[in-house]
């Protein structure tokens, strides 16, 4: 048992947190284009949502359970943990409120104007009116709280306005005023609006003298209340936002009847009701609505109760137009073409003679598609497997499956139905992919496939041969224009006829296969990753140089952590490139003083996993699905695929190096978890952008 918890580790929630704290950042940034800079809040109140429905419900749940939880939250009791993340989210809310409101007084100075009901011009207002009559109203939904007997259930994280109305006085022109007529006299309407999700949450008005307008969906519905309520006849009228967010654990039936299909869709339908886990409400509204909805609703202080600003749902940033203001939006890059690999001509001939590597976005993802669909319509091919995790609302890769499948190609496709918030998409996908003649596998009992594999076969000379991709990331044409990932295409035959081990094991779970050259959870990695660690504390006790270099969504396996503790004393150098969750303290004397860390948020999201072990001077060099977490040592599908092609090992320590070297998006973590940006002396290096320029120059750019 681990004593001094606090002093060894962060806690994941609050390190979590702070990655957060990181996204804010950029929306702080004032070198940061203004408009990215909205969209950057999106992304932090999008995460903070997330975080809620699954990592705060979690906590939440073990609290009701009367544990404190201690040793599963490593120091904390949940009670304790639930009020510090509490008093942290009041407090970013309140900078990101600020941020937001810095943000619009700069786009004023751009001619852009985001304007609420009370700023509506004489101009707009027709505009408005039939906007709100043709596209709004028919879309809404509305509640008269009065006459329910049950209050309405809140859908998870839909933004709804809470109404208040005050009818106009009826008070008879002689006579005594009679208590029941006092109590008319003081009646009031409590009311609920739901925002229409189908709705652009960002209404553009007429441009007027050079002059940009936006309103937002809510203030338009403010403005037009007079509208929606015109059967009460009342003087005032008051509308403050309200959401609830509700724990998104899946629940499954033991109906032996159903498909795992109708098991996951049937789990998904009912997370919308999913226990409450946090009320957020306009901190301007008024008590005596605030104290009727707490009532009704039956929120108590157990849930997180966060007083917030104006408008909530503020992930709808993400999409804010750019009114064609290309100076307030990142330049946009050209995705370059991977040397030696044309996408004219057949893509498997080029492979079968070297190996390639495809970093996205700087690369096109056109190459992973090219490589599925010239397999469906090439004779040669017989069958295609690959796992699918997360895929593009409009995805070419299914289709491409499917193309395959009715061009008599054996096609096997092991798709997560419980990939996060993606169940529902994945299902409908699944169900087509079935119909039109696809194998599908549905993952292994108690386990989430999160390996991005595929492997084909073809017939070449009278034999079968492999050709095949190992990725970092999804294969999702919407996502590669914007996360950073690793994608190895090779015919390399012990990579391969070991990917096609884990196929094997997705169809028989019970044998459990032995690999030589893949690192495969939940069996290995674990094992092979303290293997590879232990080398590097024993060349270091020799005097051999000694270093451990990864790059990593989050670490936060404690097990995993003493490991990089114990080479760290020993005096193995560790670099750690860390986007998120990141439990290890690093600079520690006699415990980490030989480990640093970095985490680079900016335009792209870092998404890879690669891990670099010194090994004597011979680089042992790995690209992950895997981060260190314990769910992916220990209770996922993941593929660790070595790299034995000598030049994209150096391409991937350049790239590693170079990311590294970040001193303009870079922060250091540390024990005080301030997120200090990192500065020194040196040529500036944006790291993203140096790897576009690093690409381009191999082109001969």
């Amino acid at each position: 048992m681990r004593e001094n918890t606090n002093n060894q580790y962060i806690n994941r929630e609050l390190s979590w947190l702070q990655f957060n704290a990181r996204v804010l950042q950029e929306a702080s940034d004032d070198t940061v284009p203004l408009l990215e800079r909205l969209r950057f809040i999106g992304i932090f109140s999008n995460n903070l949502d997330e975080f809620f429905k699954v990592r705060y419900a979690t906590i939440k749940r073990i609290d009701l359970a009367g544990k404190d939880g201690k040793n599963v939250l490593k120091g904390n009791t949940a009670s304790e943990l639930l009020d510090k993340i509490t008093n942290i989210v009041i407090k970013q809310q309140s900078e990101s409120l600020e941020t937001i409101n810095t943000i619009k007084s700069k786009l004023e100075d751009h001619n852009i104007f985001i304007i609420d009901e009370n700023q509506v011009t004489e101009d707009q207002d027709a505009f408005i009116r039939s906007y709100f009559i043709n596209k709004v109203s028919p879309a809404l939904v509305t509640y008269i709280l009065n006459d329910l007997d049950k209050f309405p259930h809140l859908k998870d994280s839909v933004a709804y306005l809470a109404v208040k109305l005050v009818l106009r006085e009826k008070i008879p022109k002689e006579g005594r005023i009679s208590k029941i007529l006092q109590q008319t006299i003081k009646e009031r309407i409590y009311a609920l609006i739901e925002i229409p999700k189908n709705t652009d949450r960002f209404v553009v008005l007429p441009e007027k003298d050079g002059k940009q307008f936006i309103i937002i969906l809510d203030d338009l519905i403010r403005y037009c209340m007079h509208i929606n309520f015109s059967i009460f006849d009342y003087v005032s009228a008051s509308a403050h936002m309200i959401k609830i967010t509700r724990d998104a654990q899946l629940d499954f039936d033991n109906d032996l009847s159903k498909s795992f299909i109708q098991k996951i869709s049937s789990s998904v339908r009912s997370r919308r009701d999913g226990e409450p886990v946090r009320f957020v409400y306009d901190k301007t509204i008024e008590k005596d609505t605030l104290a009727f909805l707490m009532e009704k609703m039956g929120v108590d202080n157990t849930d997180s109760i966060i007083p917030g600003g104006r408008y909530h749902n503020r992930r709808d940033y993400m999409n804010f137009p750019d009114l064609g203001n290309s100076d307030l939006v990142y330049q946009q890059i050209k995705p370059l073409d991977i040397p030696g690999l044309a996408l004219q001509g057949s893509l498997l001939d080029r492979i079968a003679k070297k190996d390639f590597l495809q970093y996205t976005p700087y690369h096109t993802f056109a190459y992973t598609v090219k490589f599925l669909r010239e397999s469906a319509i090439d004779p040669k091919v017989k069958s295609i497997k690959i796992t699918i995790y997360r895929l593009a609302s409009i995805s070419h890769i299914a289709s491409s499956l499917i193309n395959a499948a009715k061009n008599g190609k054996k096609v096997i496709v092991e798709i997560e139905l419980q990939a996060r918030f993606d169940e529902a998409a994945n299902i409908r996908y699944a169900e087509q992919m079935q119909r039109e003649g696809v194998n599908l596998i549905f993952g292994v009992t108690g386990l989430k496939v999160h390996c991005k594999a595929c492997v084909i076969e073809r017939e070449e000379k009278g034999k079968l041969k492999r050709y095949g991709f190992i990725s970092t990331g999804n294969f999702n044409e919407s996502t590669a224009k914007i996360y950073t990932d690793y994608t190895l295409f090779t015919t390399n035959e012990s990579i391969l006829k070991e990917t096609n081990r884990v196929f094997k094991f997705f169809e028989i779970n019970y044998k459990i296969n032995r690999y030589k050259h893949l690192l495969v959870s939940p069996h290995y990695t674990r094992s092979s990753l303290v293997k590879l660690i232990d080398e590097e504390i024993k060349n270091s006790k020799k005097g051999i140089q000694a270093s451990i270099r990864l790059k990593l969504n989050s670490l936060s396996d404690y097990d995993m952590i003493d490991k990089l503790y114990e080479a760290s004393r020993a005096g193995v150098k560790i670099d750690l490139i860390i986007r998120g969750i990141c439990c290890l303290i690093p600079g520690i004397p006699g415990m980490s003083e030989n480990i640093r860390a970095i985490s680079v948020i900016d335009k792209f999201l870092e998404h890879p996993r690669l891990y670099i072990f010194n090994n004597g001077g011979d680089p042992k060099v790995y690209i992950s699905s895997a981060d260190w977490m314990t769910r992916n040592l220990d209770r996922r599908v993941e593929i660790s695929c070595p790299i034995y092609d000598e030049d994209i090992k150096l391409e991937l320590i350049d790239t590693f190096d170079i990311c590294w070297s970040d001193n303009v998006k870079g922060r250091m973590l540390s024990k005080e978890q301030d997120n200090a940006y990192i500065r020194n002396d040196k040529d500036k290096v944006r790291s993203q952008i140096a790897t576009y320029n690093y690409y381009l120059k191999k082109l001969g750019n």
